[in-house]
Formats: structure tokens, C-alpha cells, sequence
């Protein structure tokens, strides 16, 4: 992140946290937002040059949601099947449906973490 933006903030690790502050050296005080979520899609799973291109372009976003939040009515092995349905065999489905809306997918729980534009 500093090779991107010329050290532009500091960073620390406090109790298993990350702490971002901007430096005297801060061109464009947005930037820390971008590091905020370059720090949050790698936490999330996301690949690496997935999160780098949070830093690269403007119009990339990060949303997170349960699959409770969309279908309350799923429990125990109803709600697994759910997410399988959506990863698919070998993760094809999953896959595909990133090729097709352009946006990349992580999976974690009953978590869907989703990477992409609004375009």
C-alpha cells in the first residue's frame, strides 16, 4: 500500500488490529478509506490483486451480507444447502456468476462477501 501512495499513512498492528493514520507526507486524505478497504477485503479473503485493485480504481466497492438477511427462513441444513447452491460443484456456479456480473465472490460461513462496481 505505501509503494501505491508514496507512504502516505502509518500503520500498526494494536491487539490484533490494524490502525491506519495519515502522515504529514498525505497527499488526499480519501486515501486512508482506501486503505481501510484494501485491509478489509484482504481480511475478508479476497486475493490480493482483488485488493489492489480497490486501491487502483474509484468505482470498485466491497459489500458484505448473511444469507439470513435475504431468506430468514433458512436453518440448519436448509441454509447449507442454500450455500452450496451458490458455490456449485468444484465452485463453477460461484465462478460463473462472477464472470457473468464482473465482480469477485468469497463464500465464508453463511457470509457472502462481494467485490465489484456498481455498473
Amino acid at each position: 500500500i505505501n509503494a501505491e501512495y508514496g507512504k502516505q499513512w502509518y500503520q500498526r498492528r494494536v491487539r490484533g488490529n490494524v490502525e491506519l493514520k495519515t502522515s504529514p507526507e498525505t497527499a488526499d486524505v480519501g486515501s486512508i478509506q482506501k486503505a481501510a478497504d484494501f485491509v478489509r477485503a484482504f481480511a475478508l479473503g479476497f486475493d490480493l490483486e482483488d485488493c489492489l485493485a480497490l486501491i487502483r480504481l474509484d468505482d470498485l466497492f466491497l459489500e458484505s451480507f448473511e444469507i439470513a438477511d435475504v431468506k430468514t427462513t433458512l436453518k440448519g441444513d436448509h441454509l447449507a444447502r442454500a450455500i452450496g447452491r451458490i458455490a456449485g460443484k468444484g465452485g463453477r456456479t460461484k465462478y460463473t456468476i462472477e464472470n457473468v456480473t464482473k465482480t469477485r465472490i468469497v463464500l465464508a460461513d453463511s457470509k457472502i462477501h462481494i467485490l465489484g462496481s456498481f455498473q
